[in-house]
């Protein structure tokens, strides 16, 4: 709660009128049982039929009470709907940002799913429960206190028989609250299962169709959403006990003070509107209480949101970035040194990795799945730190290069990259601010011109989501030109030309060559022939290098290649 304070601190004067205003409506609401009292008791017994100005009197400052009650907690409701909206897009916009912020290590511990859940779910939460908080949270409490105080001033021993039950009521509320907060919180977890669920199962849903697993996919969403309605479920008998026991407690209280109130009239100890007063009063302490159960509600769920978003925003930053450096002159363009790599700094993903790149060079990554292609390619965009070794851009430190700086360098295609639901040019472009020749350039060295010129429109024909209306080759033909788009120094293509025919991948290979022969170029990929051409190929076994050097020297040198090529080409020797 002290992080959501940071939030609503710049609206202390804006809620503090709230406040004011919202306290002149709820002393117009406890005014009016006194004023009915006061006109039972003392100005009705007088009124006479010629003479019954008083009662009009009366009856209009009632009417000016209700209307100023009526205007003031309107405003204060809708100013206070304001200061939650106010408040949650801060909150919102805080939160999205600091997960754009989080290293690739602690999306991976904090999972996707459970992400997407605190930005949506958890915020909404939380602003149901400010809306709440500072709207019944604000008048409950002034209505509980003004109704005792003016019960005590007009029958002060039915007043203490009220008293009486609140202490019991109140024990109830906290430890129902707190059982809620709890329950709450594990609910919020099981969301985060169901939205993960539900993002694998329309992420692939075509592989589920294609399998004939749609039924499969039925059952493990209804054993996920059983768990998740048991969750519910529990959390919602718990937290919901607050309103009926309150209830009988002061229904109870209720009447007890009826019975007494009664023979304190008979007897004469009372007069009858004073009695009339009082159950008004009691009515209004009564739907306080509920409604401080409700506050009490929706903190118990809240409050499990708020150390959900909390536990986000307050993640220390893991990649740090060391002192600056300057380039050093005659150094490698990219370099590993001995990089050992491991997720969970138990098992190894990458051991005792090294090889130089220069400019104008080609370095072809060569390995079957699981051999750490992909992660060799993170760890050379900085969204992990190795556990051993150096990684070094131009002499420097990579940890001491600005990541904007280095990445505004790279042209990046990653294995399972994405399309947006926009026109081919605003794919390419990618909310840069590039020129159309060079946008033509990059789809003609792409082999994407052709097919793009094709299209009803051409660079203005729309995509719909992730690019379904093209075929594999095209997407990623579209990929390639956005990576090639900014005249990269460093071109990285993470098996970008997996879906492309033998023809077409030649033609890229040369096309990258011929346009963009001073860009140091990576390329990750299955097939020998798209990286025979390289410089220098590094073939990788359970994430290490068991060969290293040109197509000809592996050919001659290692087993493992020379299995590969016969595979794939023919070659024997």
């Amino acid at each position: 709660m002290k992080r959501m304070m940071t939030y609503i601190r710049p609206y202390y004067g804006y809620m503090a009128l709230t406040i004011v205003i919202k306290f002149i409506g709820t002393v117009m609401d406890l005014v009016i049982p006194y004023l009915i009292s006061h006109m039972i008791d003392y100005v009705a017994p007088s009124v006479t039929r010629e003479h019954l100005s008083p009662i009009f009197w009366w009856g209009g400052v009632m009417v000016l009470c209700a209307a100023v009650a009526l205007v003031c907690n309107v405003s204060a409701n809708w100013r206070t709907s304001r200061f939650a909206s106010l408040v949650t897009r801060k909150l919102r916009g805080d939160l999205f940002d600091k997960i754009l912020s989080l290293s690739a290590a602690q999306t991976d511990r904090l999972t996707v799913p459970s992400l997407v859940a605190r930005m949506t779910s958890d915020t909404y939460t939380v602003n149901g429960m400010l809306g709440v908080i500072f709207r019944s949270g604000l008048r409950a409490p002034l209505l509980l206190i003004g109704g005792v105080a003016l019960t005590l001033s007009i029958e002060p021993v039915l007043a203490m028989t009220m008293i009486a039950v609140l202490p019991p009521l109140g024990f109830f509320v906290t430890v129902i609250s707190r059982k809620g907060i709890r329950l709450h919180r594990r609910k919020q977890k099981r969301v985060d299962t169901m939205v993960e669920k539900v993002r694998d199962s329309f992420t692939g849903i075509r592989v589920i169709k294609a399998l004939s697993k749609i039924d499969r996919e039925k059952d493990d969403f209804r054993e996920v959403n059983e768990t998740l309605s048991r969750s519910e479920e529990k959390a919602g008998i718990v937290t919901g006990l607050s309103n009926p026991v309150s209830s009988l407690v002061l229904n109870l209280g209720m009447t007890a003070v009826v019975a007494l109130g009664a023979w304190r009239v008979f007897t004469g100890h009372t007069m009858p509107g004073q009695i009339i007063a009082f159950l008004s009063y009691f009515s209004i302490i009564l739907n306080s209480t509920l409604g401080l159960s409700f506050v009490f509600n929706h903190l118990s769920r809240g409050a499990a949101s708020i150390g959900r978003i909390t536990e986000v925003l307050e993640e220390k930053e893991e990649m740090l970035l060391l002192p600056s450096r300057e380039a050093v002159e005659g150094a490698p363009f990219l370099e590993f040194r001995n990089v050992s790599f491991s997720y969970d700094k138990k098992s190894t993903v990458l051991q005792d990795i090294s090889f130089s790149l220069e400019k104008g060079q080609t370095l072809g990554i060569l390995g079957g799945t699981g051999s750490g292609k992909s992660t060799l390619i993170a760890l050379m965009l900085r969204f992990y730190d190795p556990d051993q070794g150096e990684i070094l851009f131009e002499g420097r430190p990579l940890a001491s290069c600005d990541p904007r700086e280095v990445r505004g360098r790279l042209g990046v295609v990653f294995q399972n990259d994405f399309l947006m639901a926009d026109t081919l040019e605003e794919n390419i472009l990618f909310t840069r601010s590039l020129s159309h020749p060079m946008v033509e350039k990059a789809a003609l060295a792409a082999q994407a011109l052709p097919f793009i010129e094709e299209k009803e429109g051409g660079f203005d024909y729309r995509l719909t989501t992730k690019g379904n209306n093209l075929s594999g080759g095209q997407r990623q033909r579209v990929l390639l030109s956005r990576a090639m788009a900014s005249s990269p120094e460093l071109l990285i293509l993470d098996d970008a030309a997996s879906a492309l025919d033998y023809k077409t991948d030649a033609a890229l290979r040369r096309a990258i060559s011929e346009h963009y022969a001073s860009a140091a170029c990576v390329v990750v990929a299955q097939r020998v022939s798209s990286v025979k051409g390289a410089n220098c190929i590094l073939v990788l076994e359970g994430g290490r290098t068991v060969g290293q050097g040109t197509h000809e020297e592996l050919l001659s040198e290692c087993e493992i290649y020379r299995e590969i090529a016969r595979s794939q080409m023919g070659v024997t020797e």
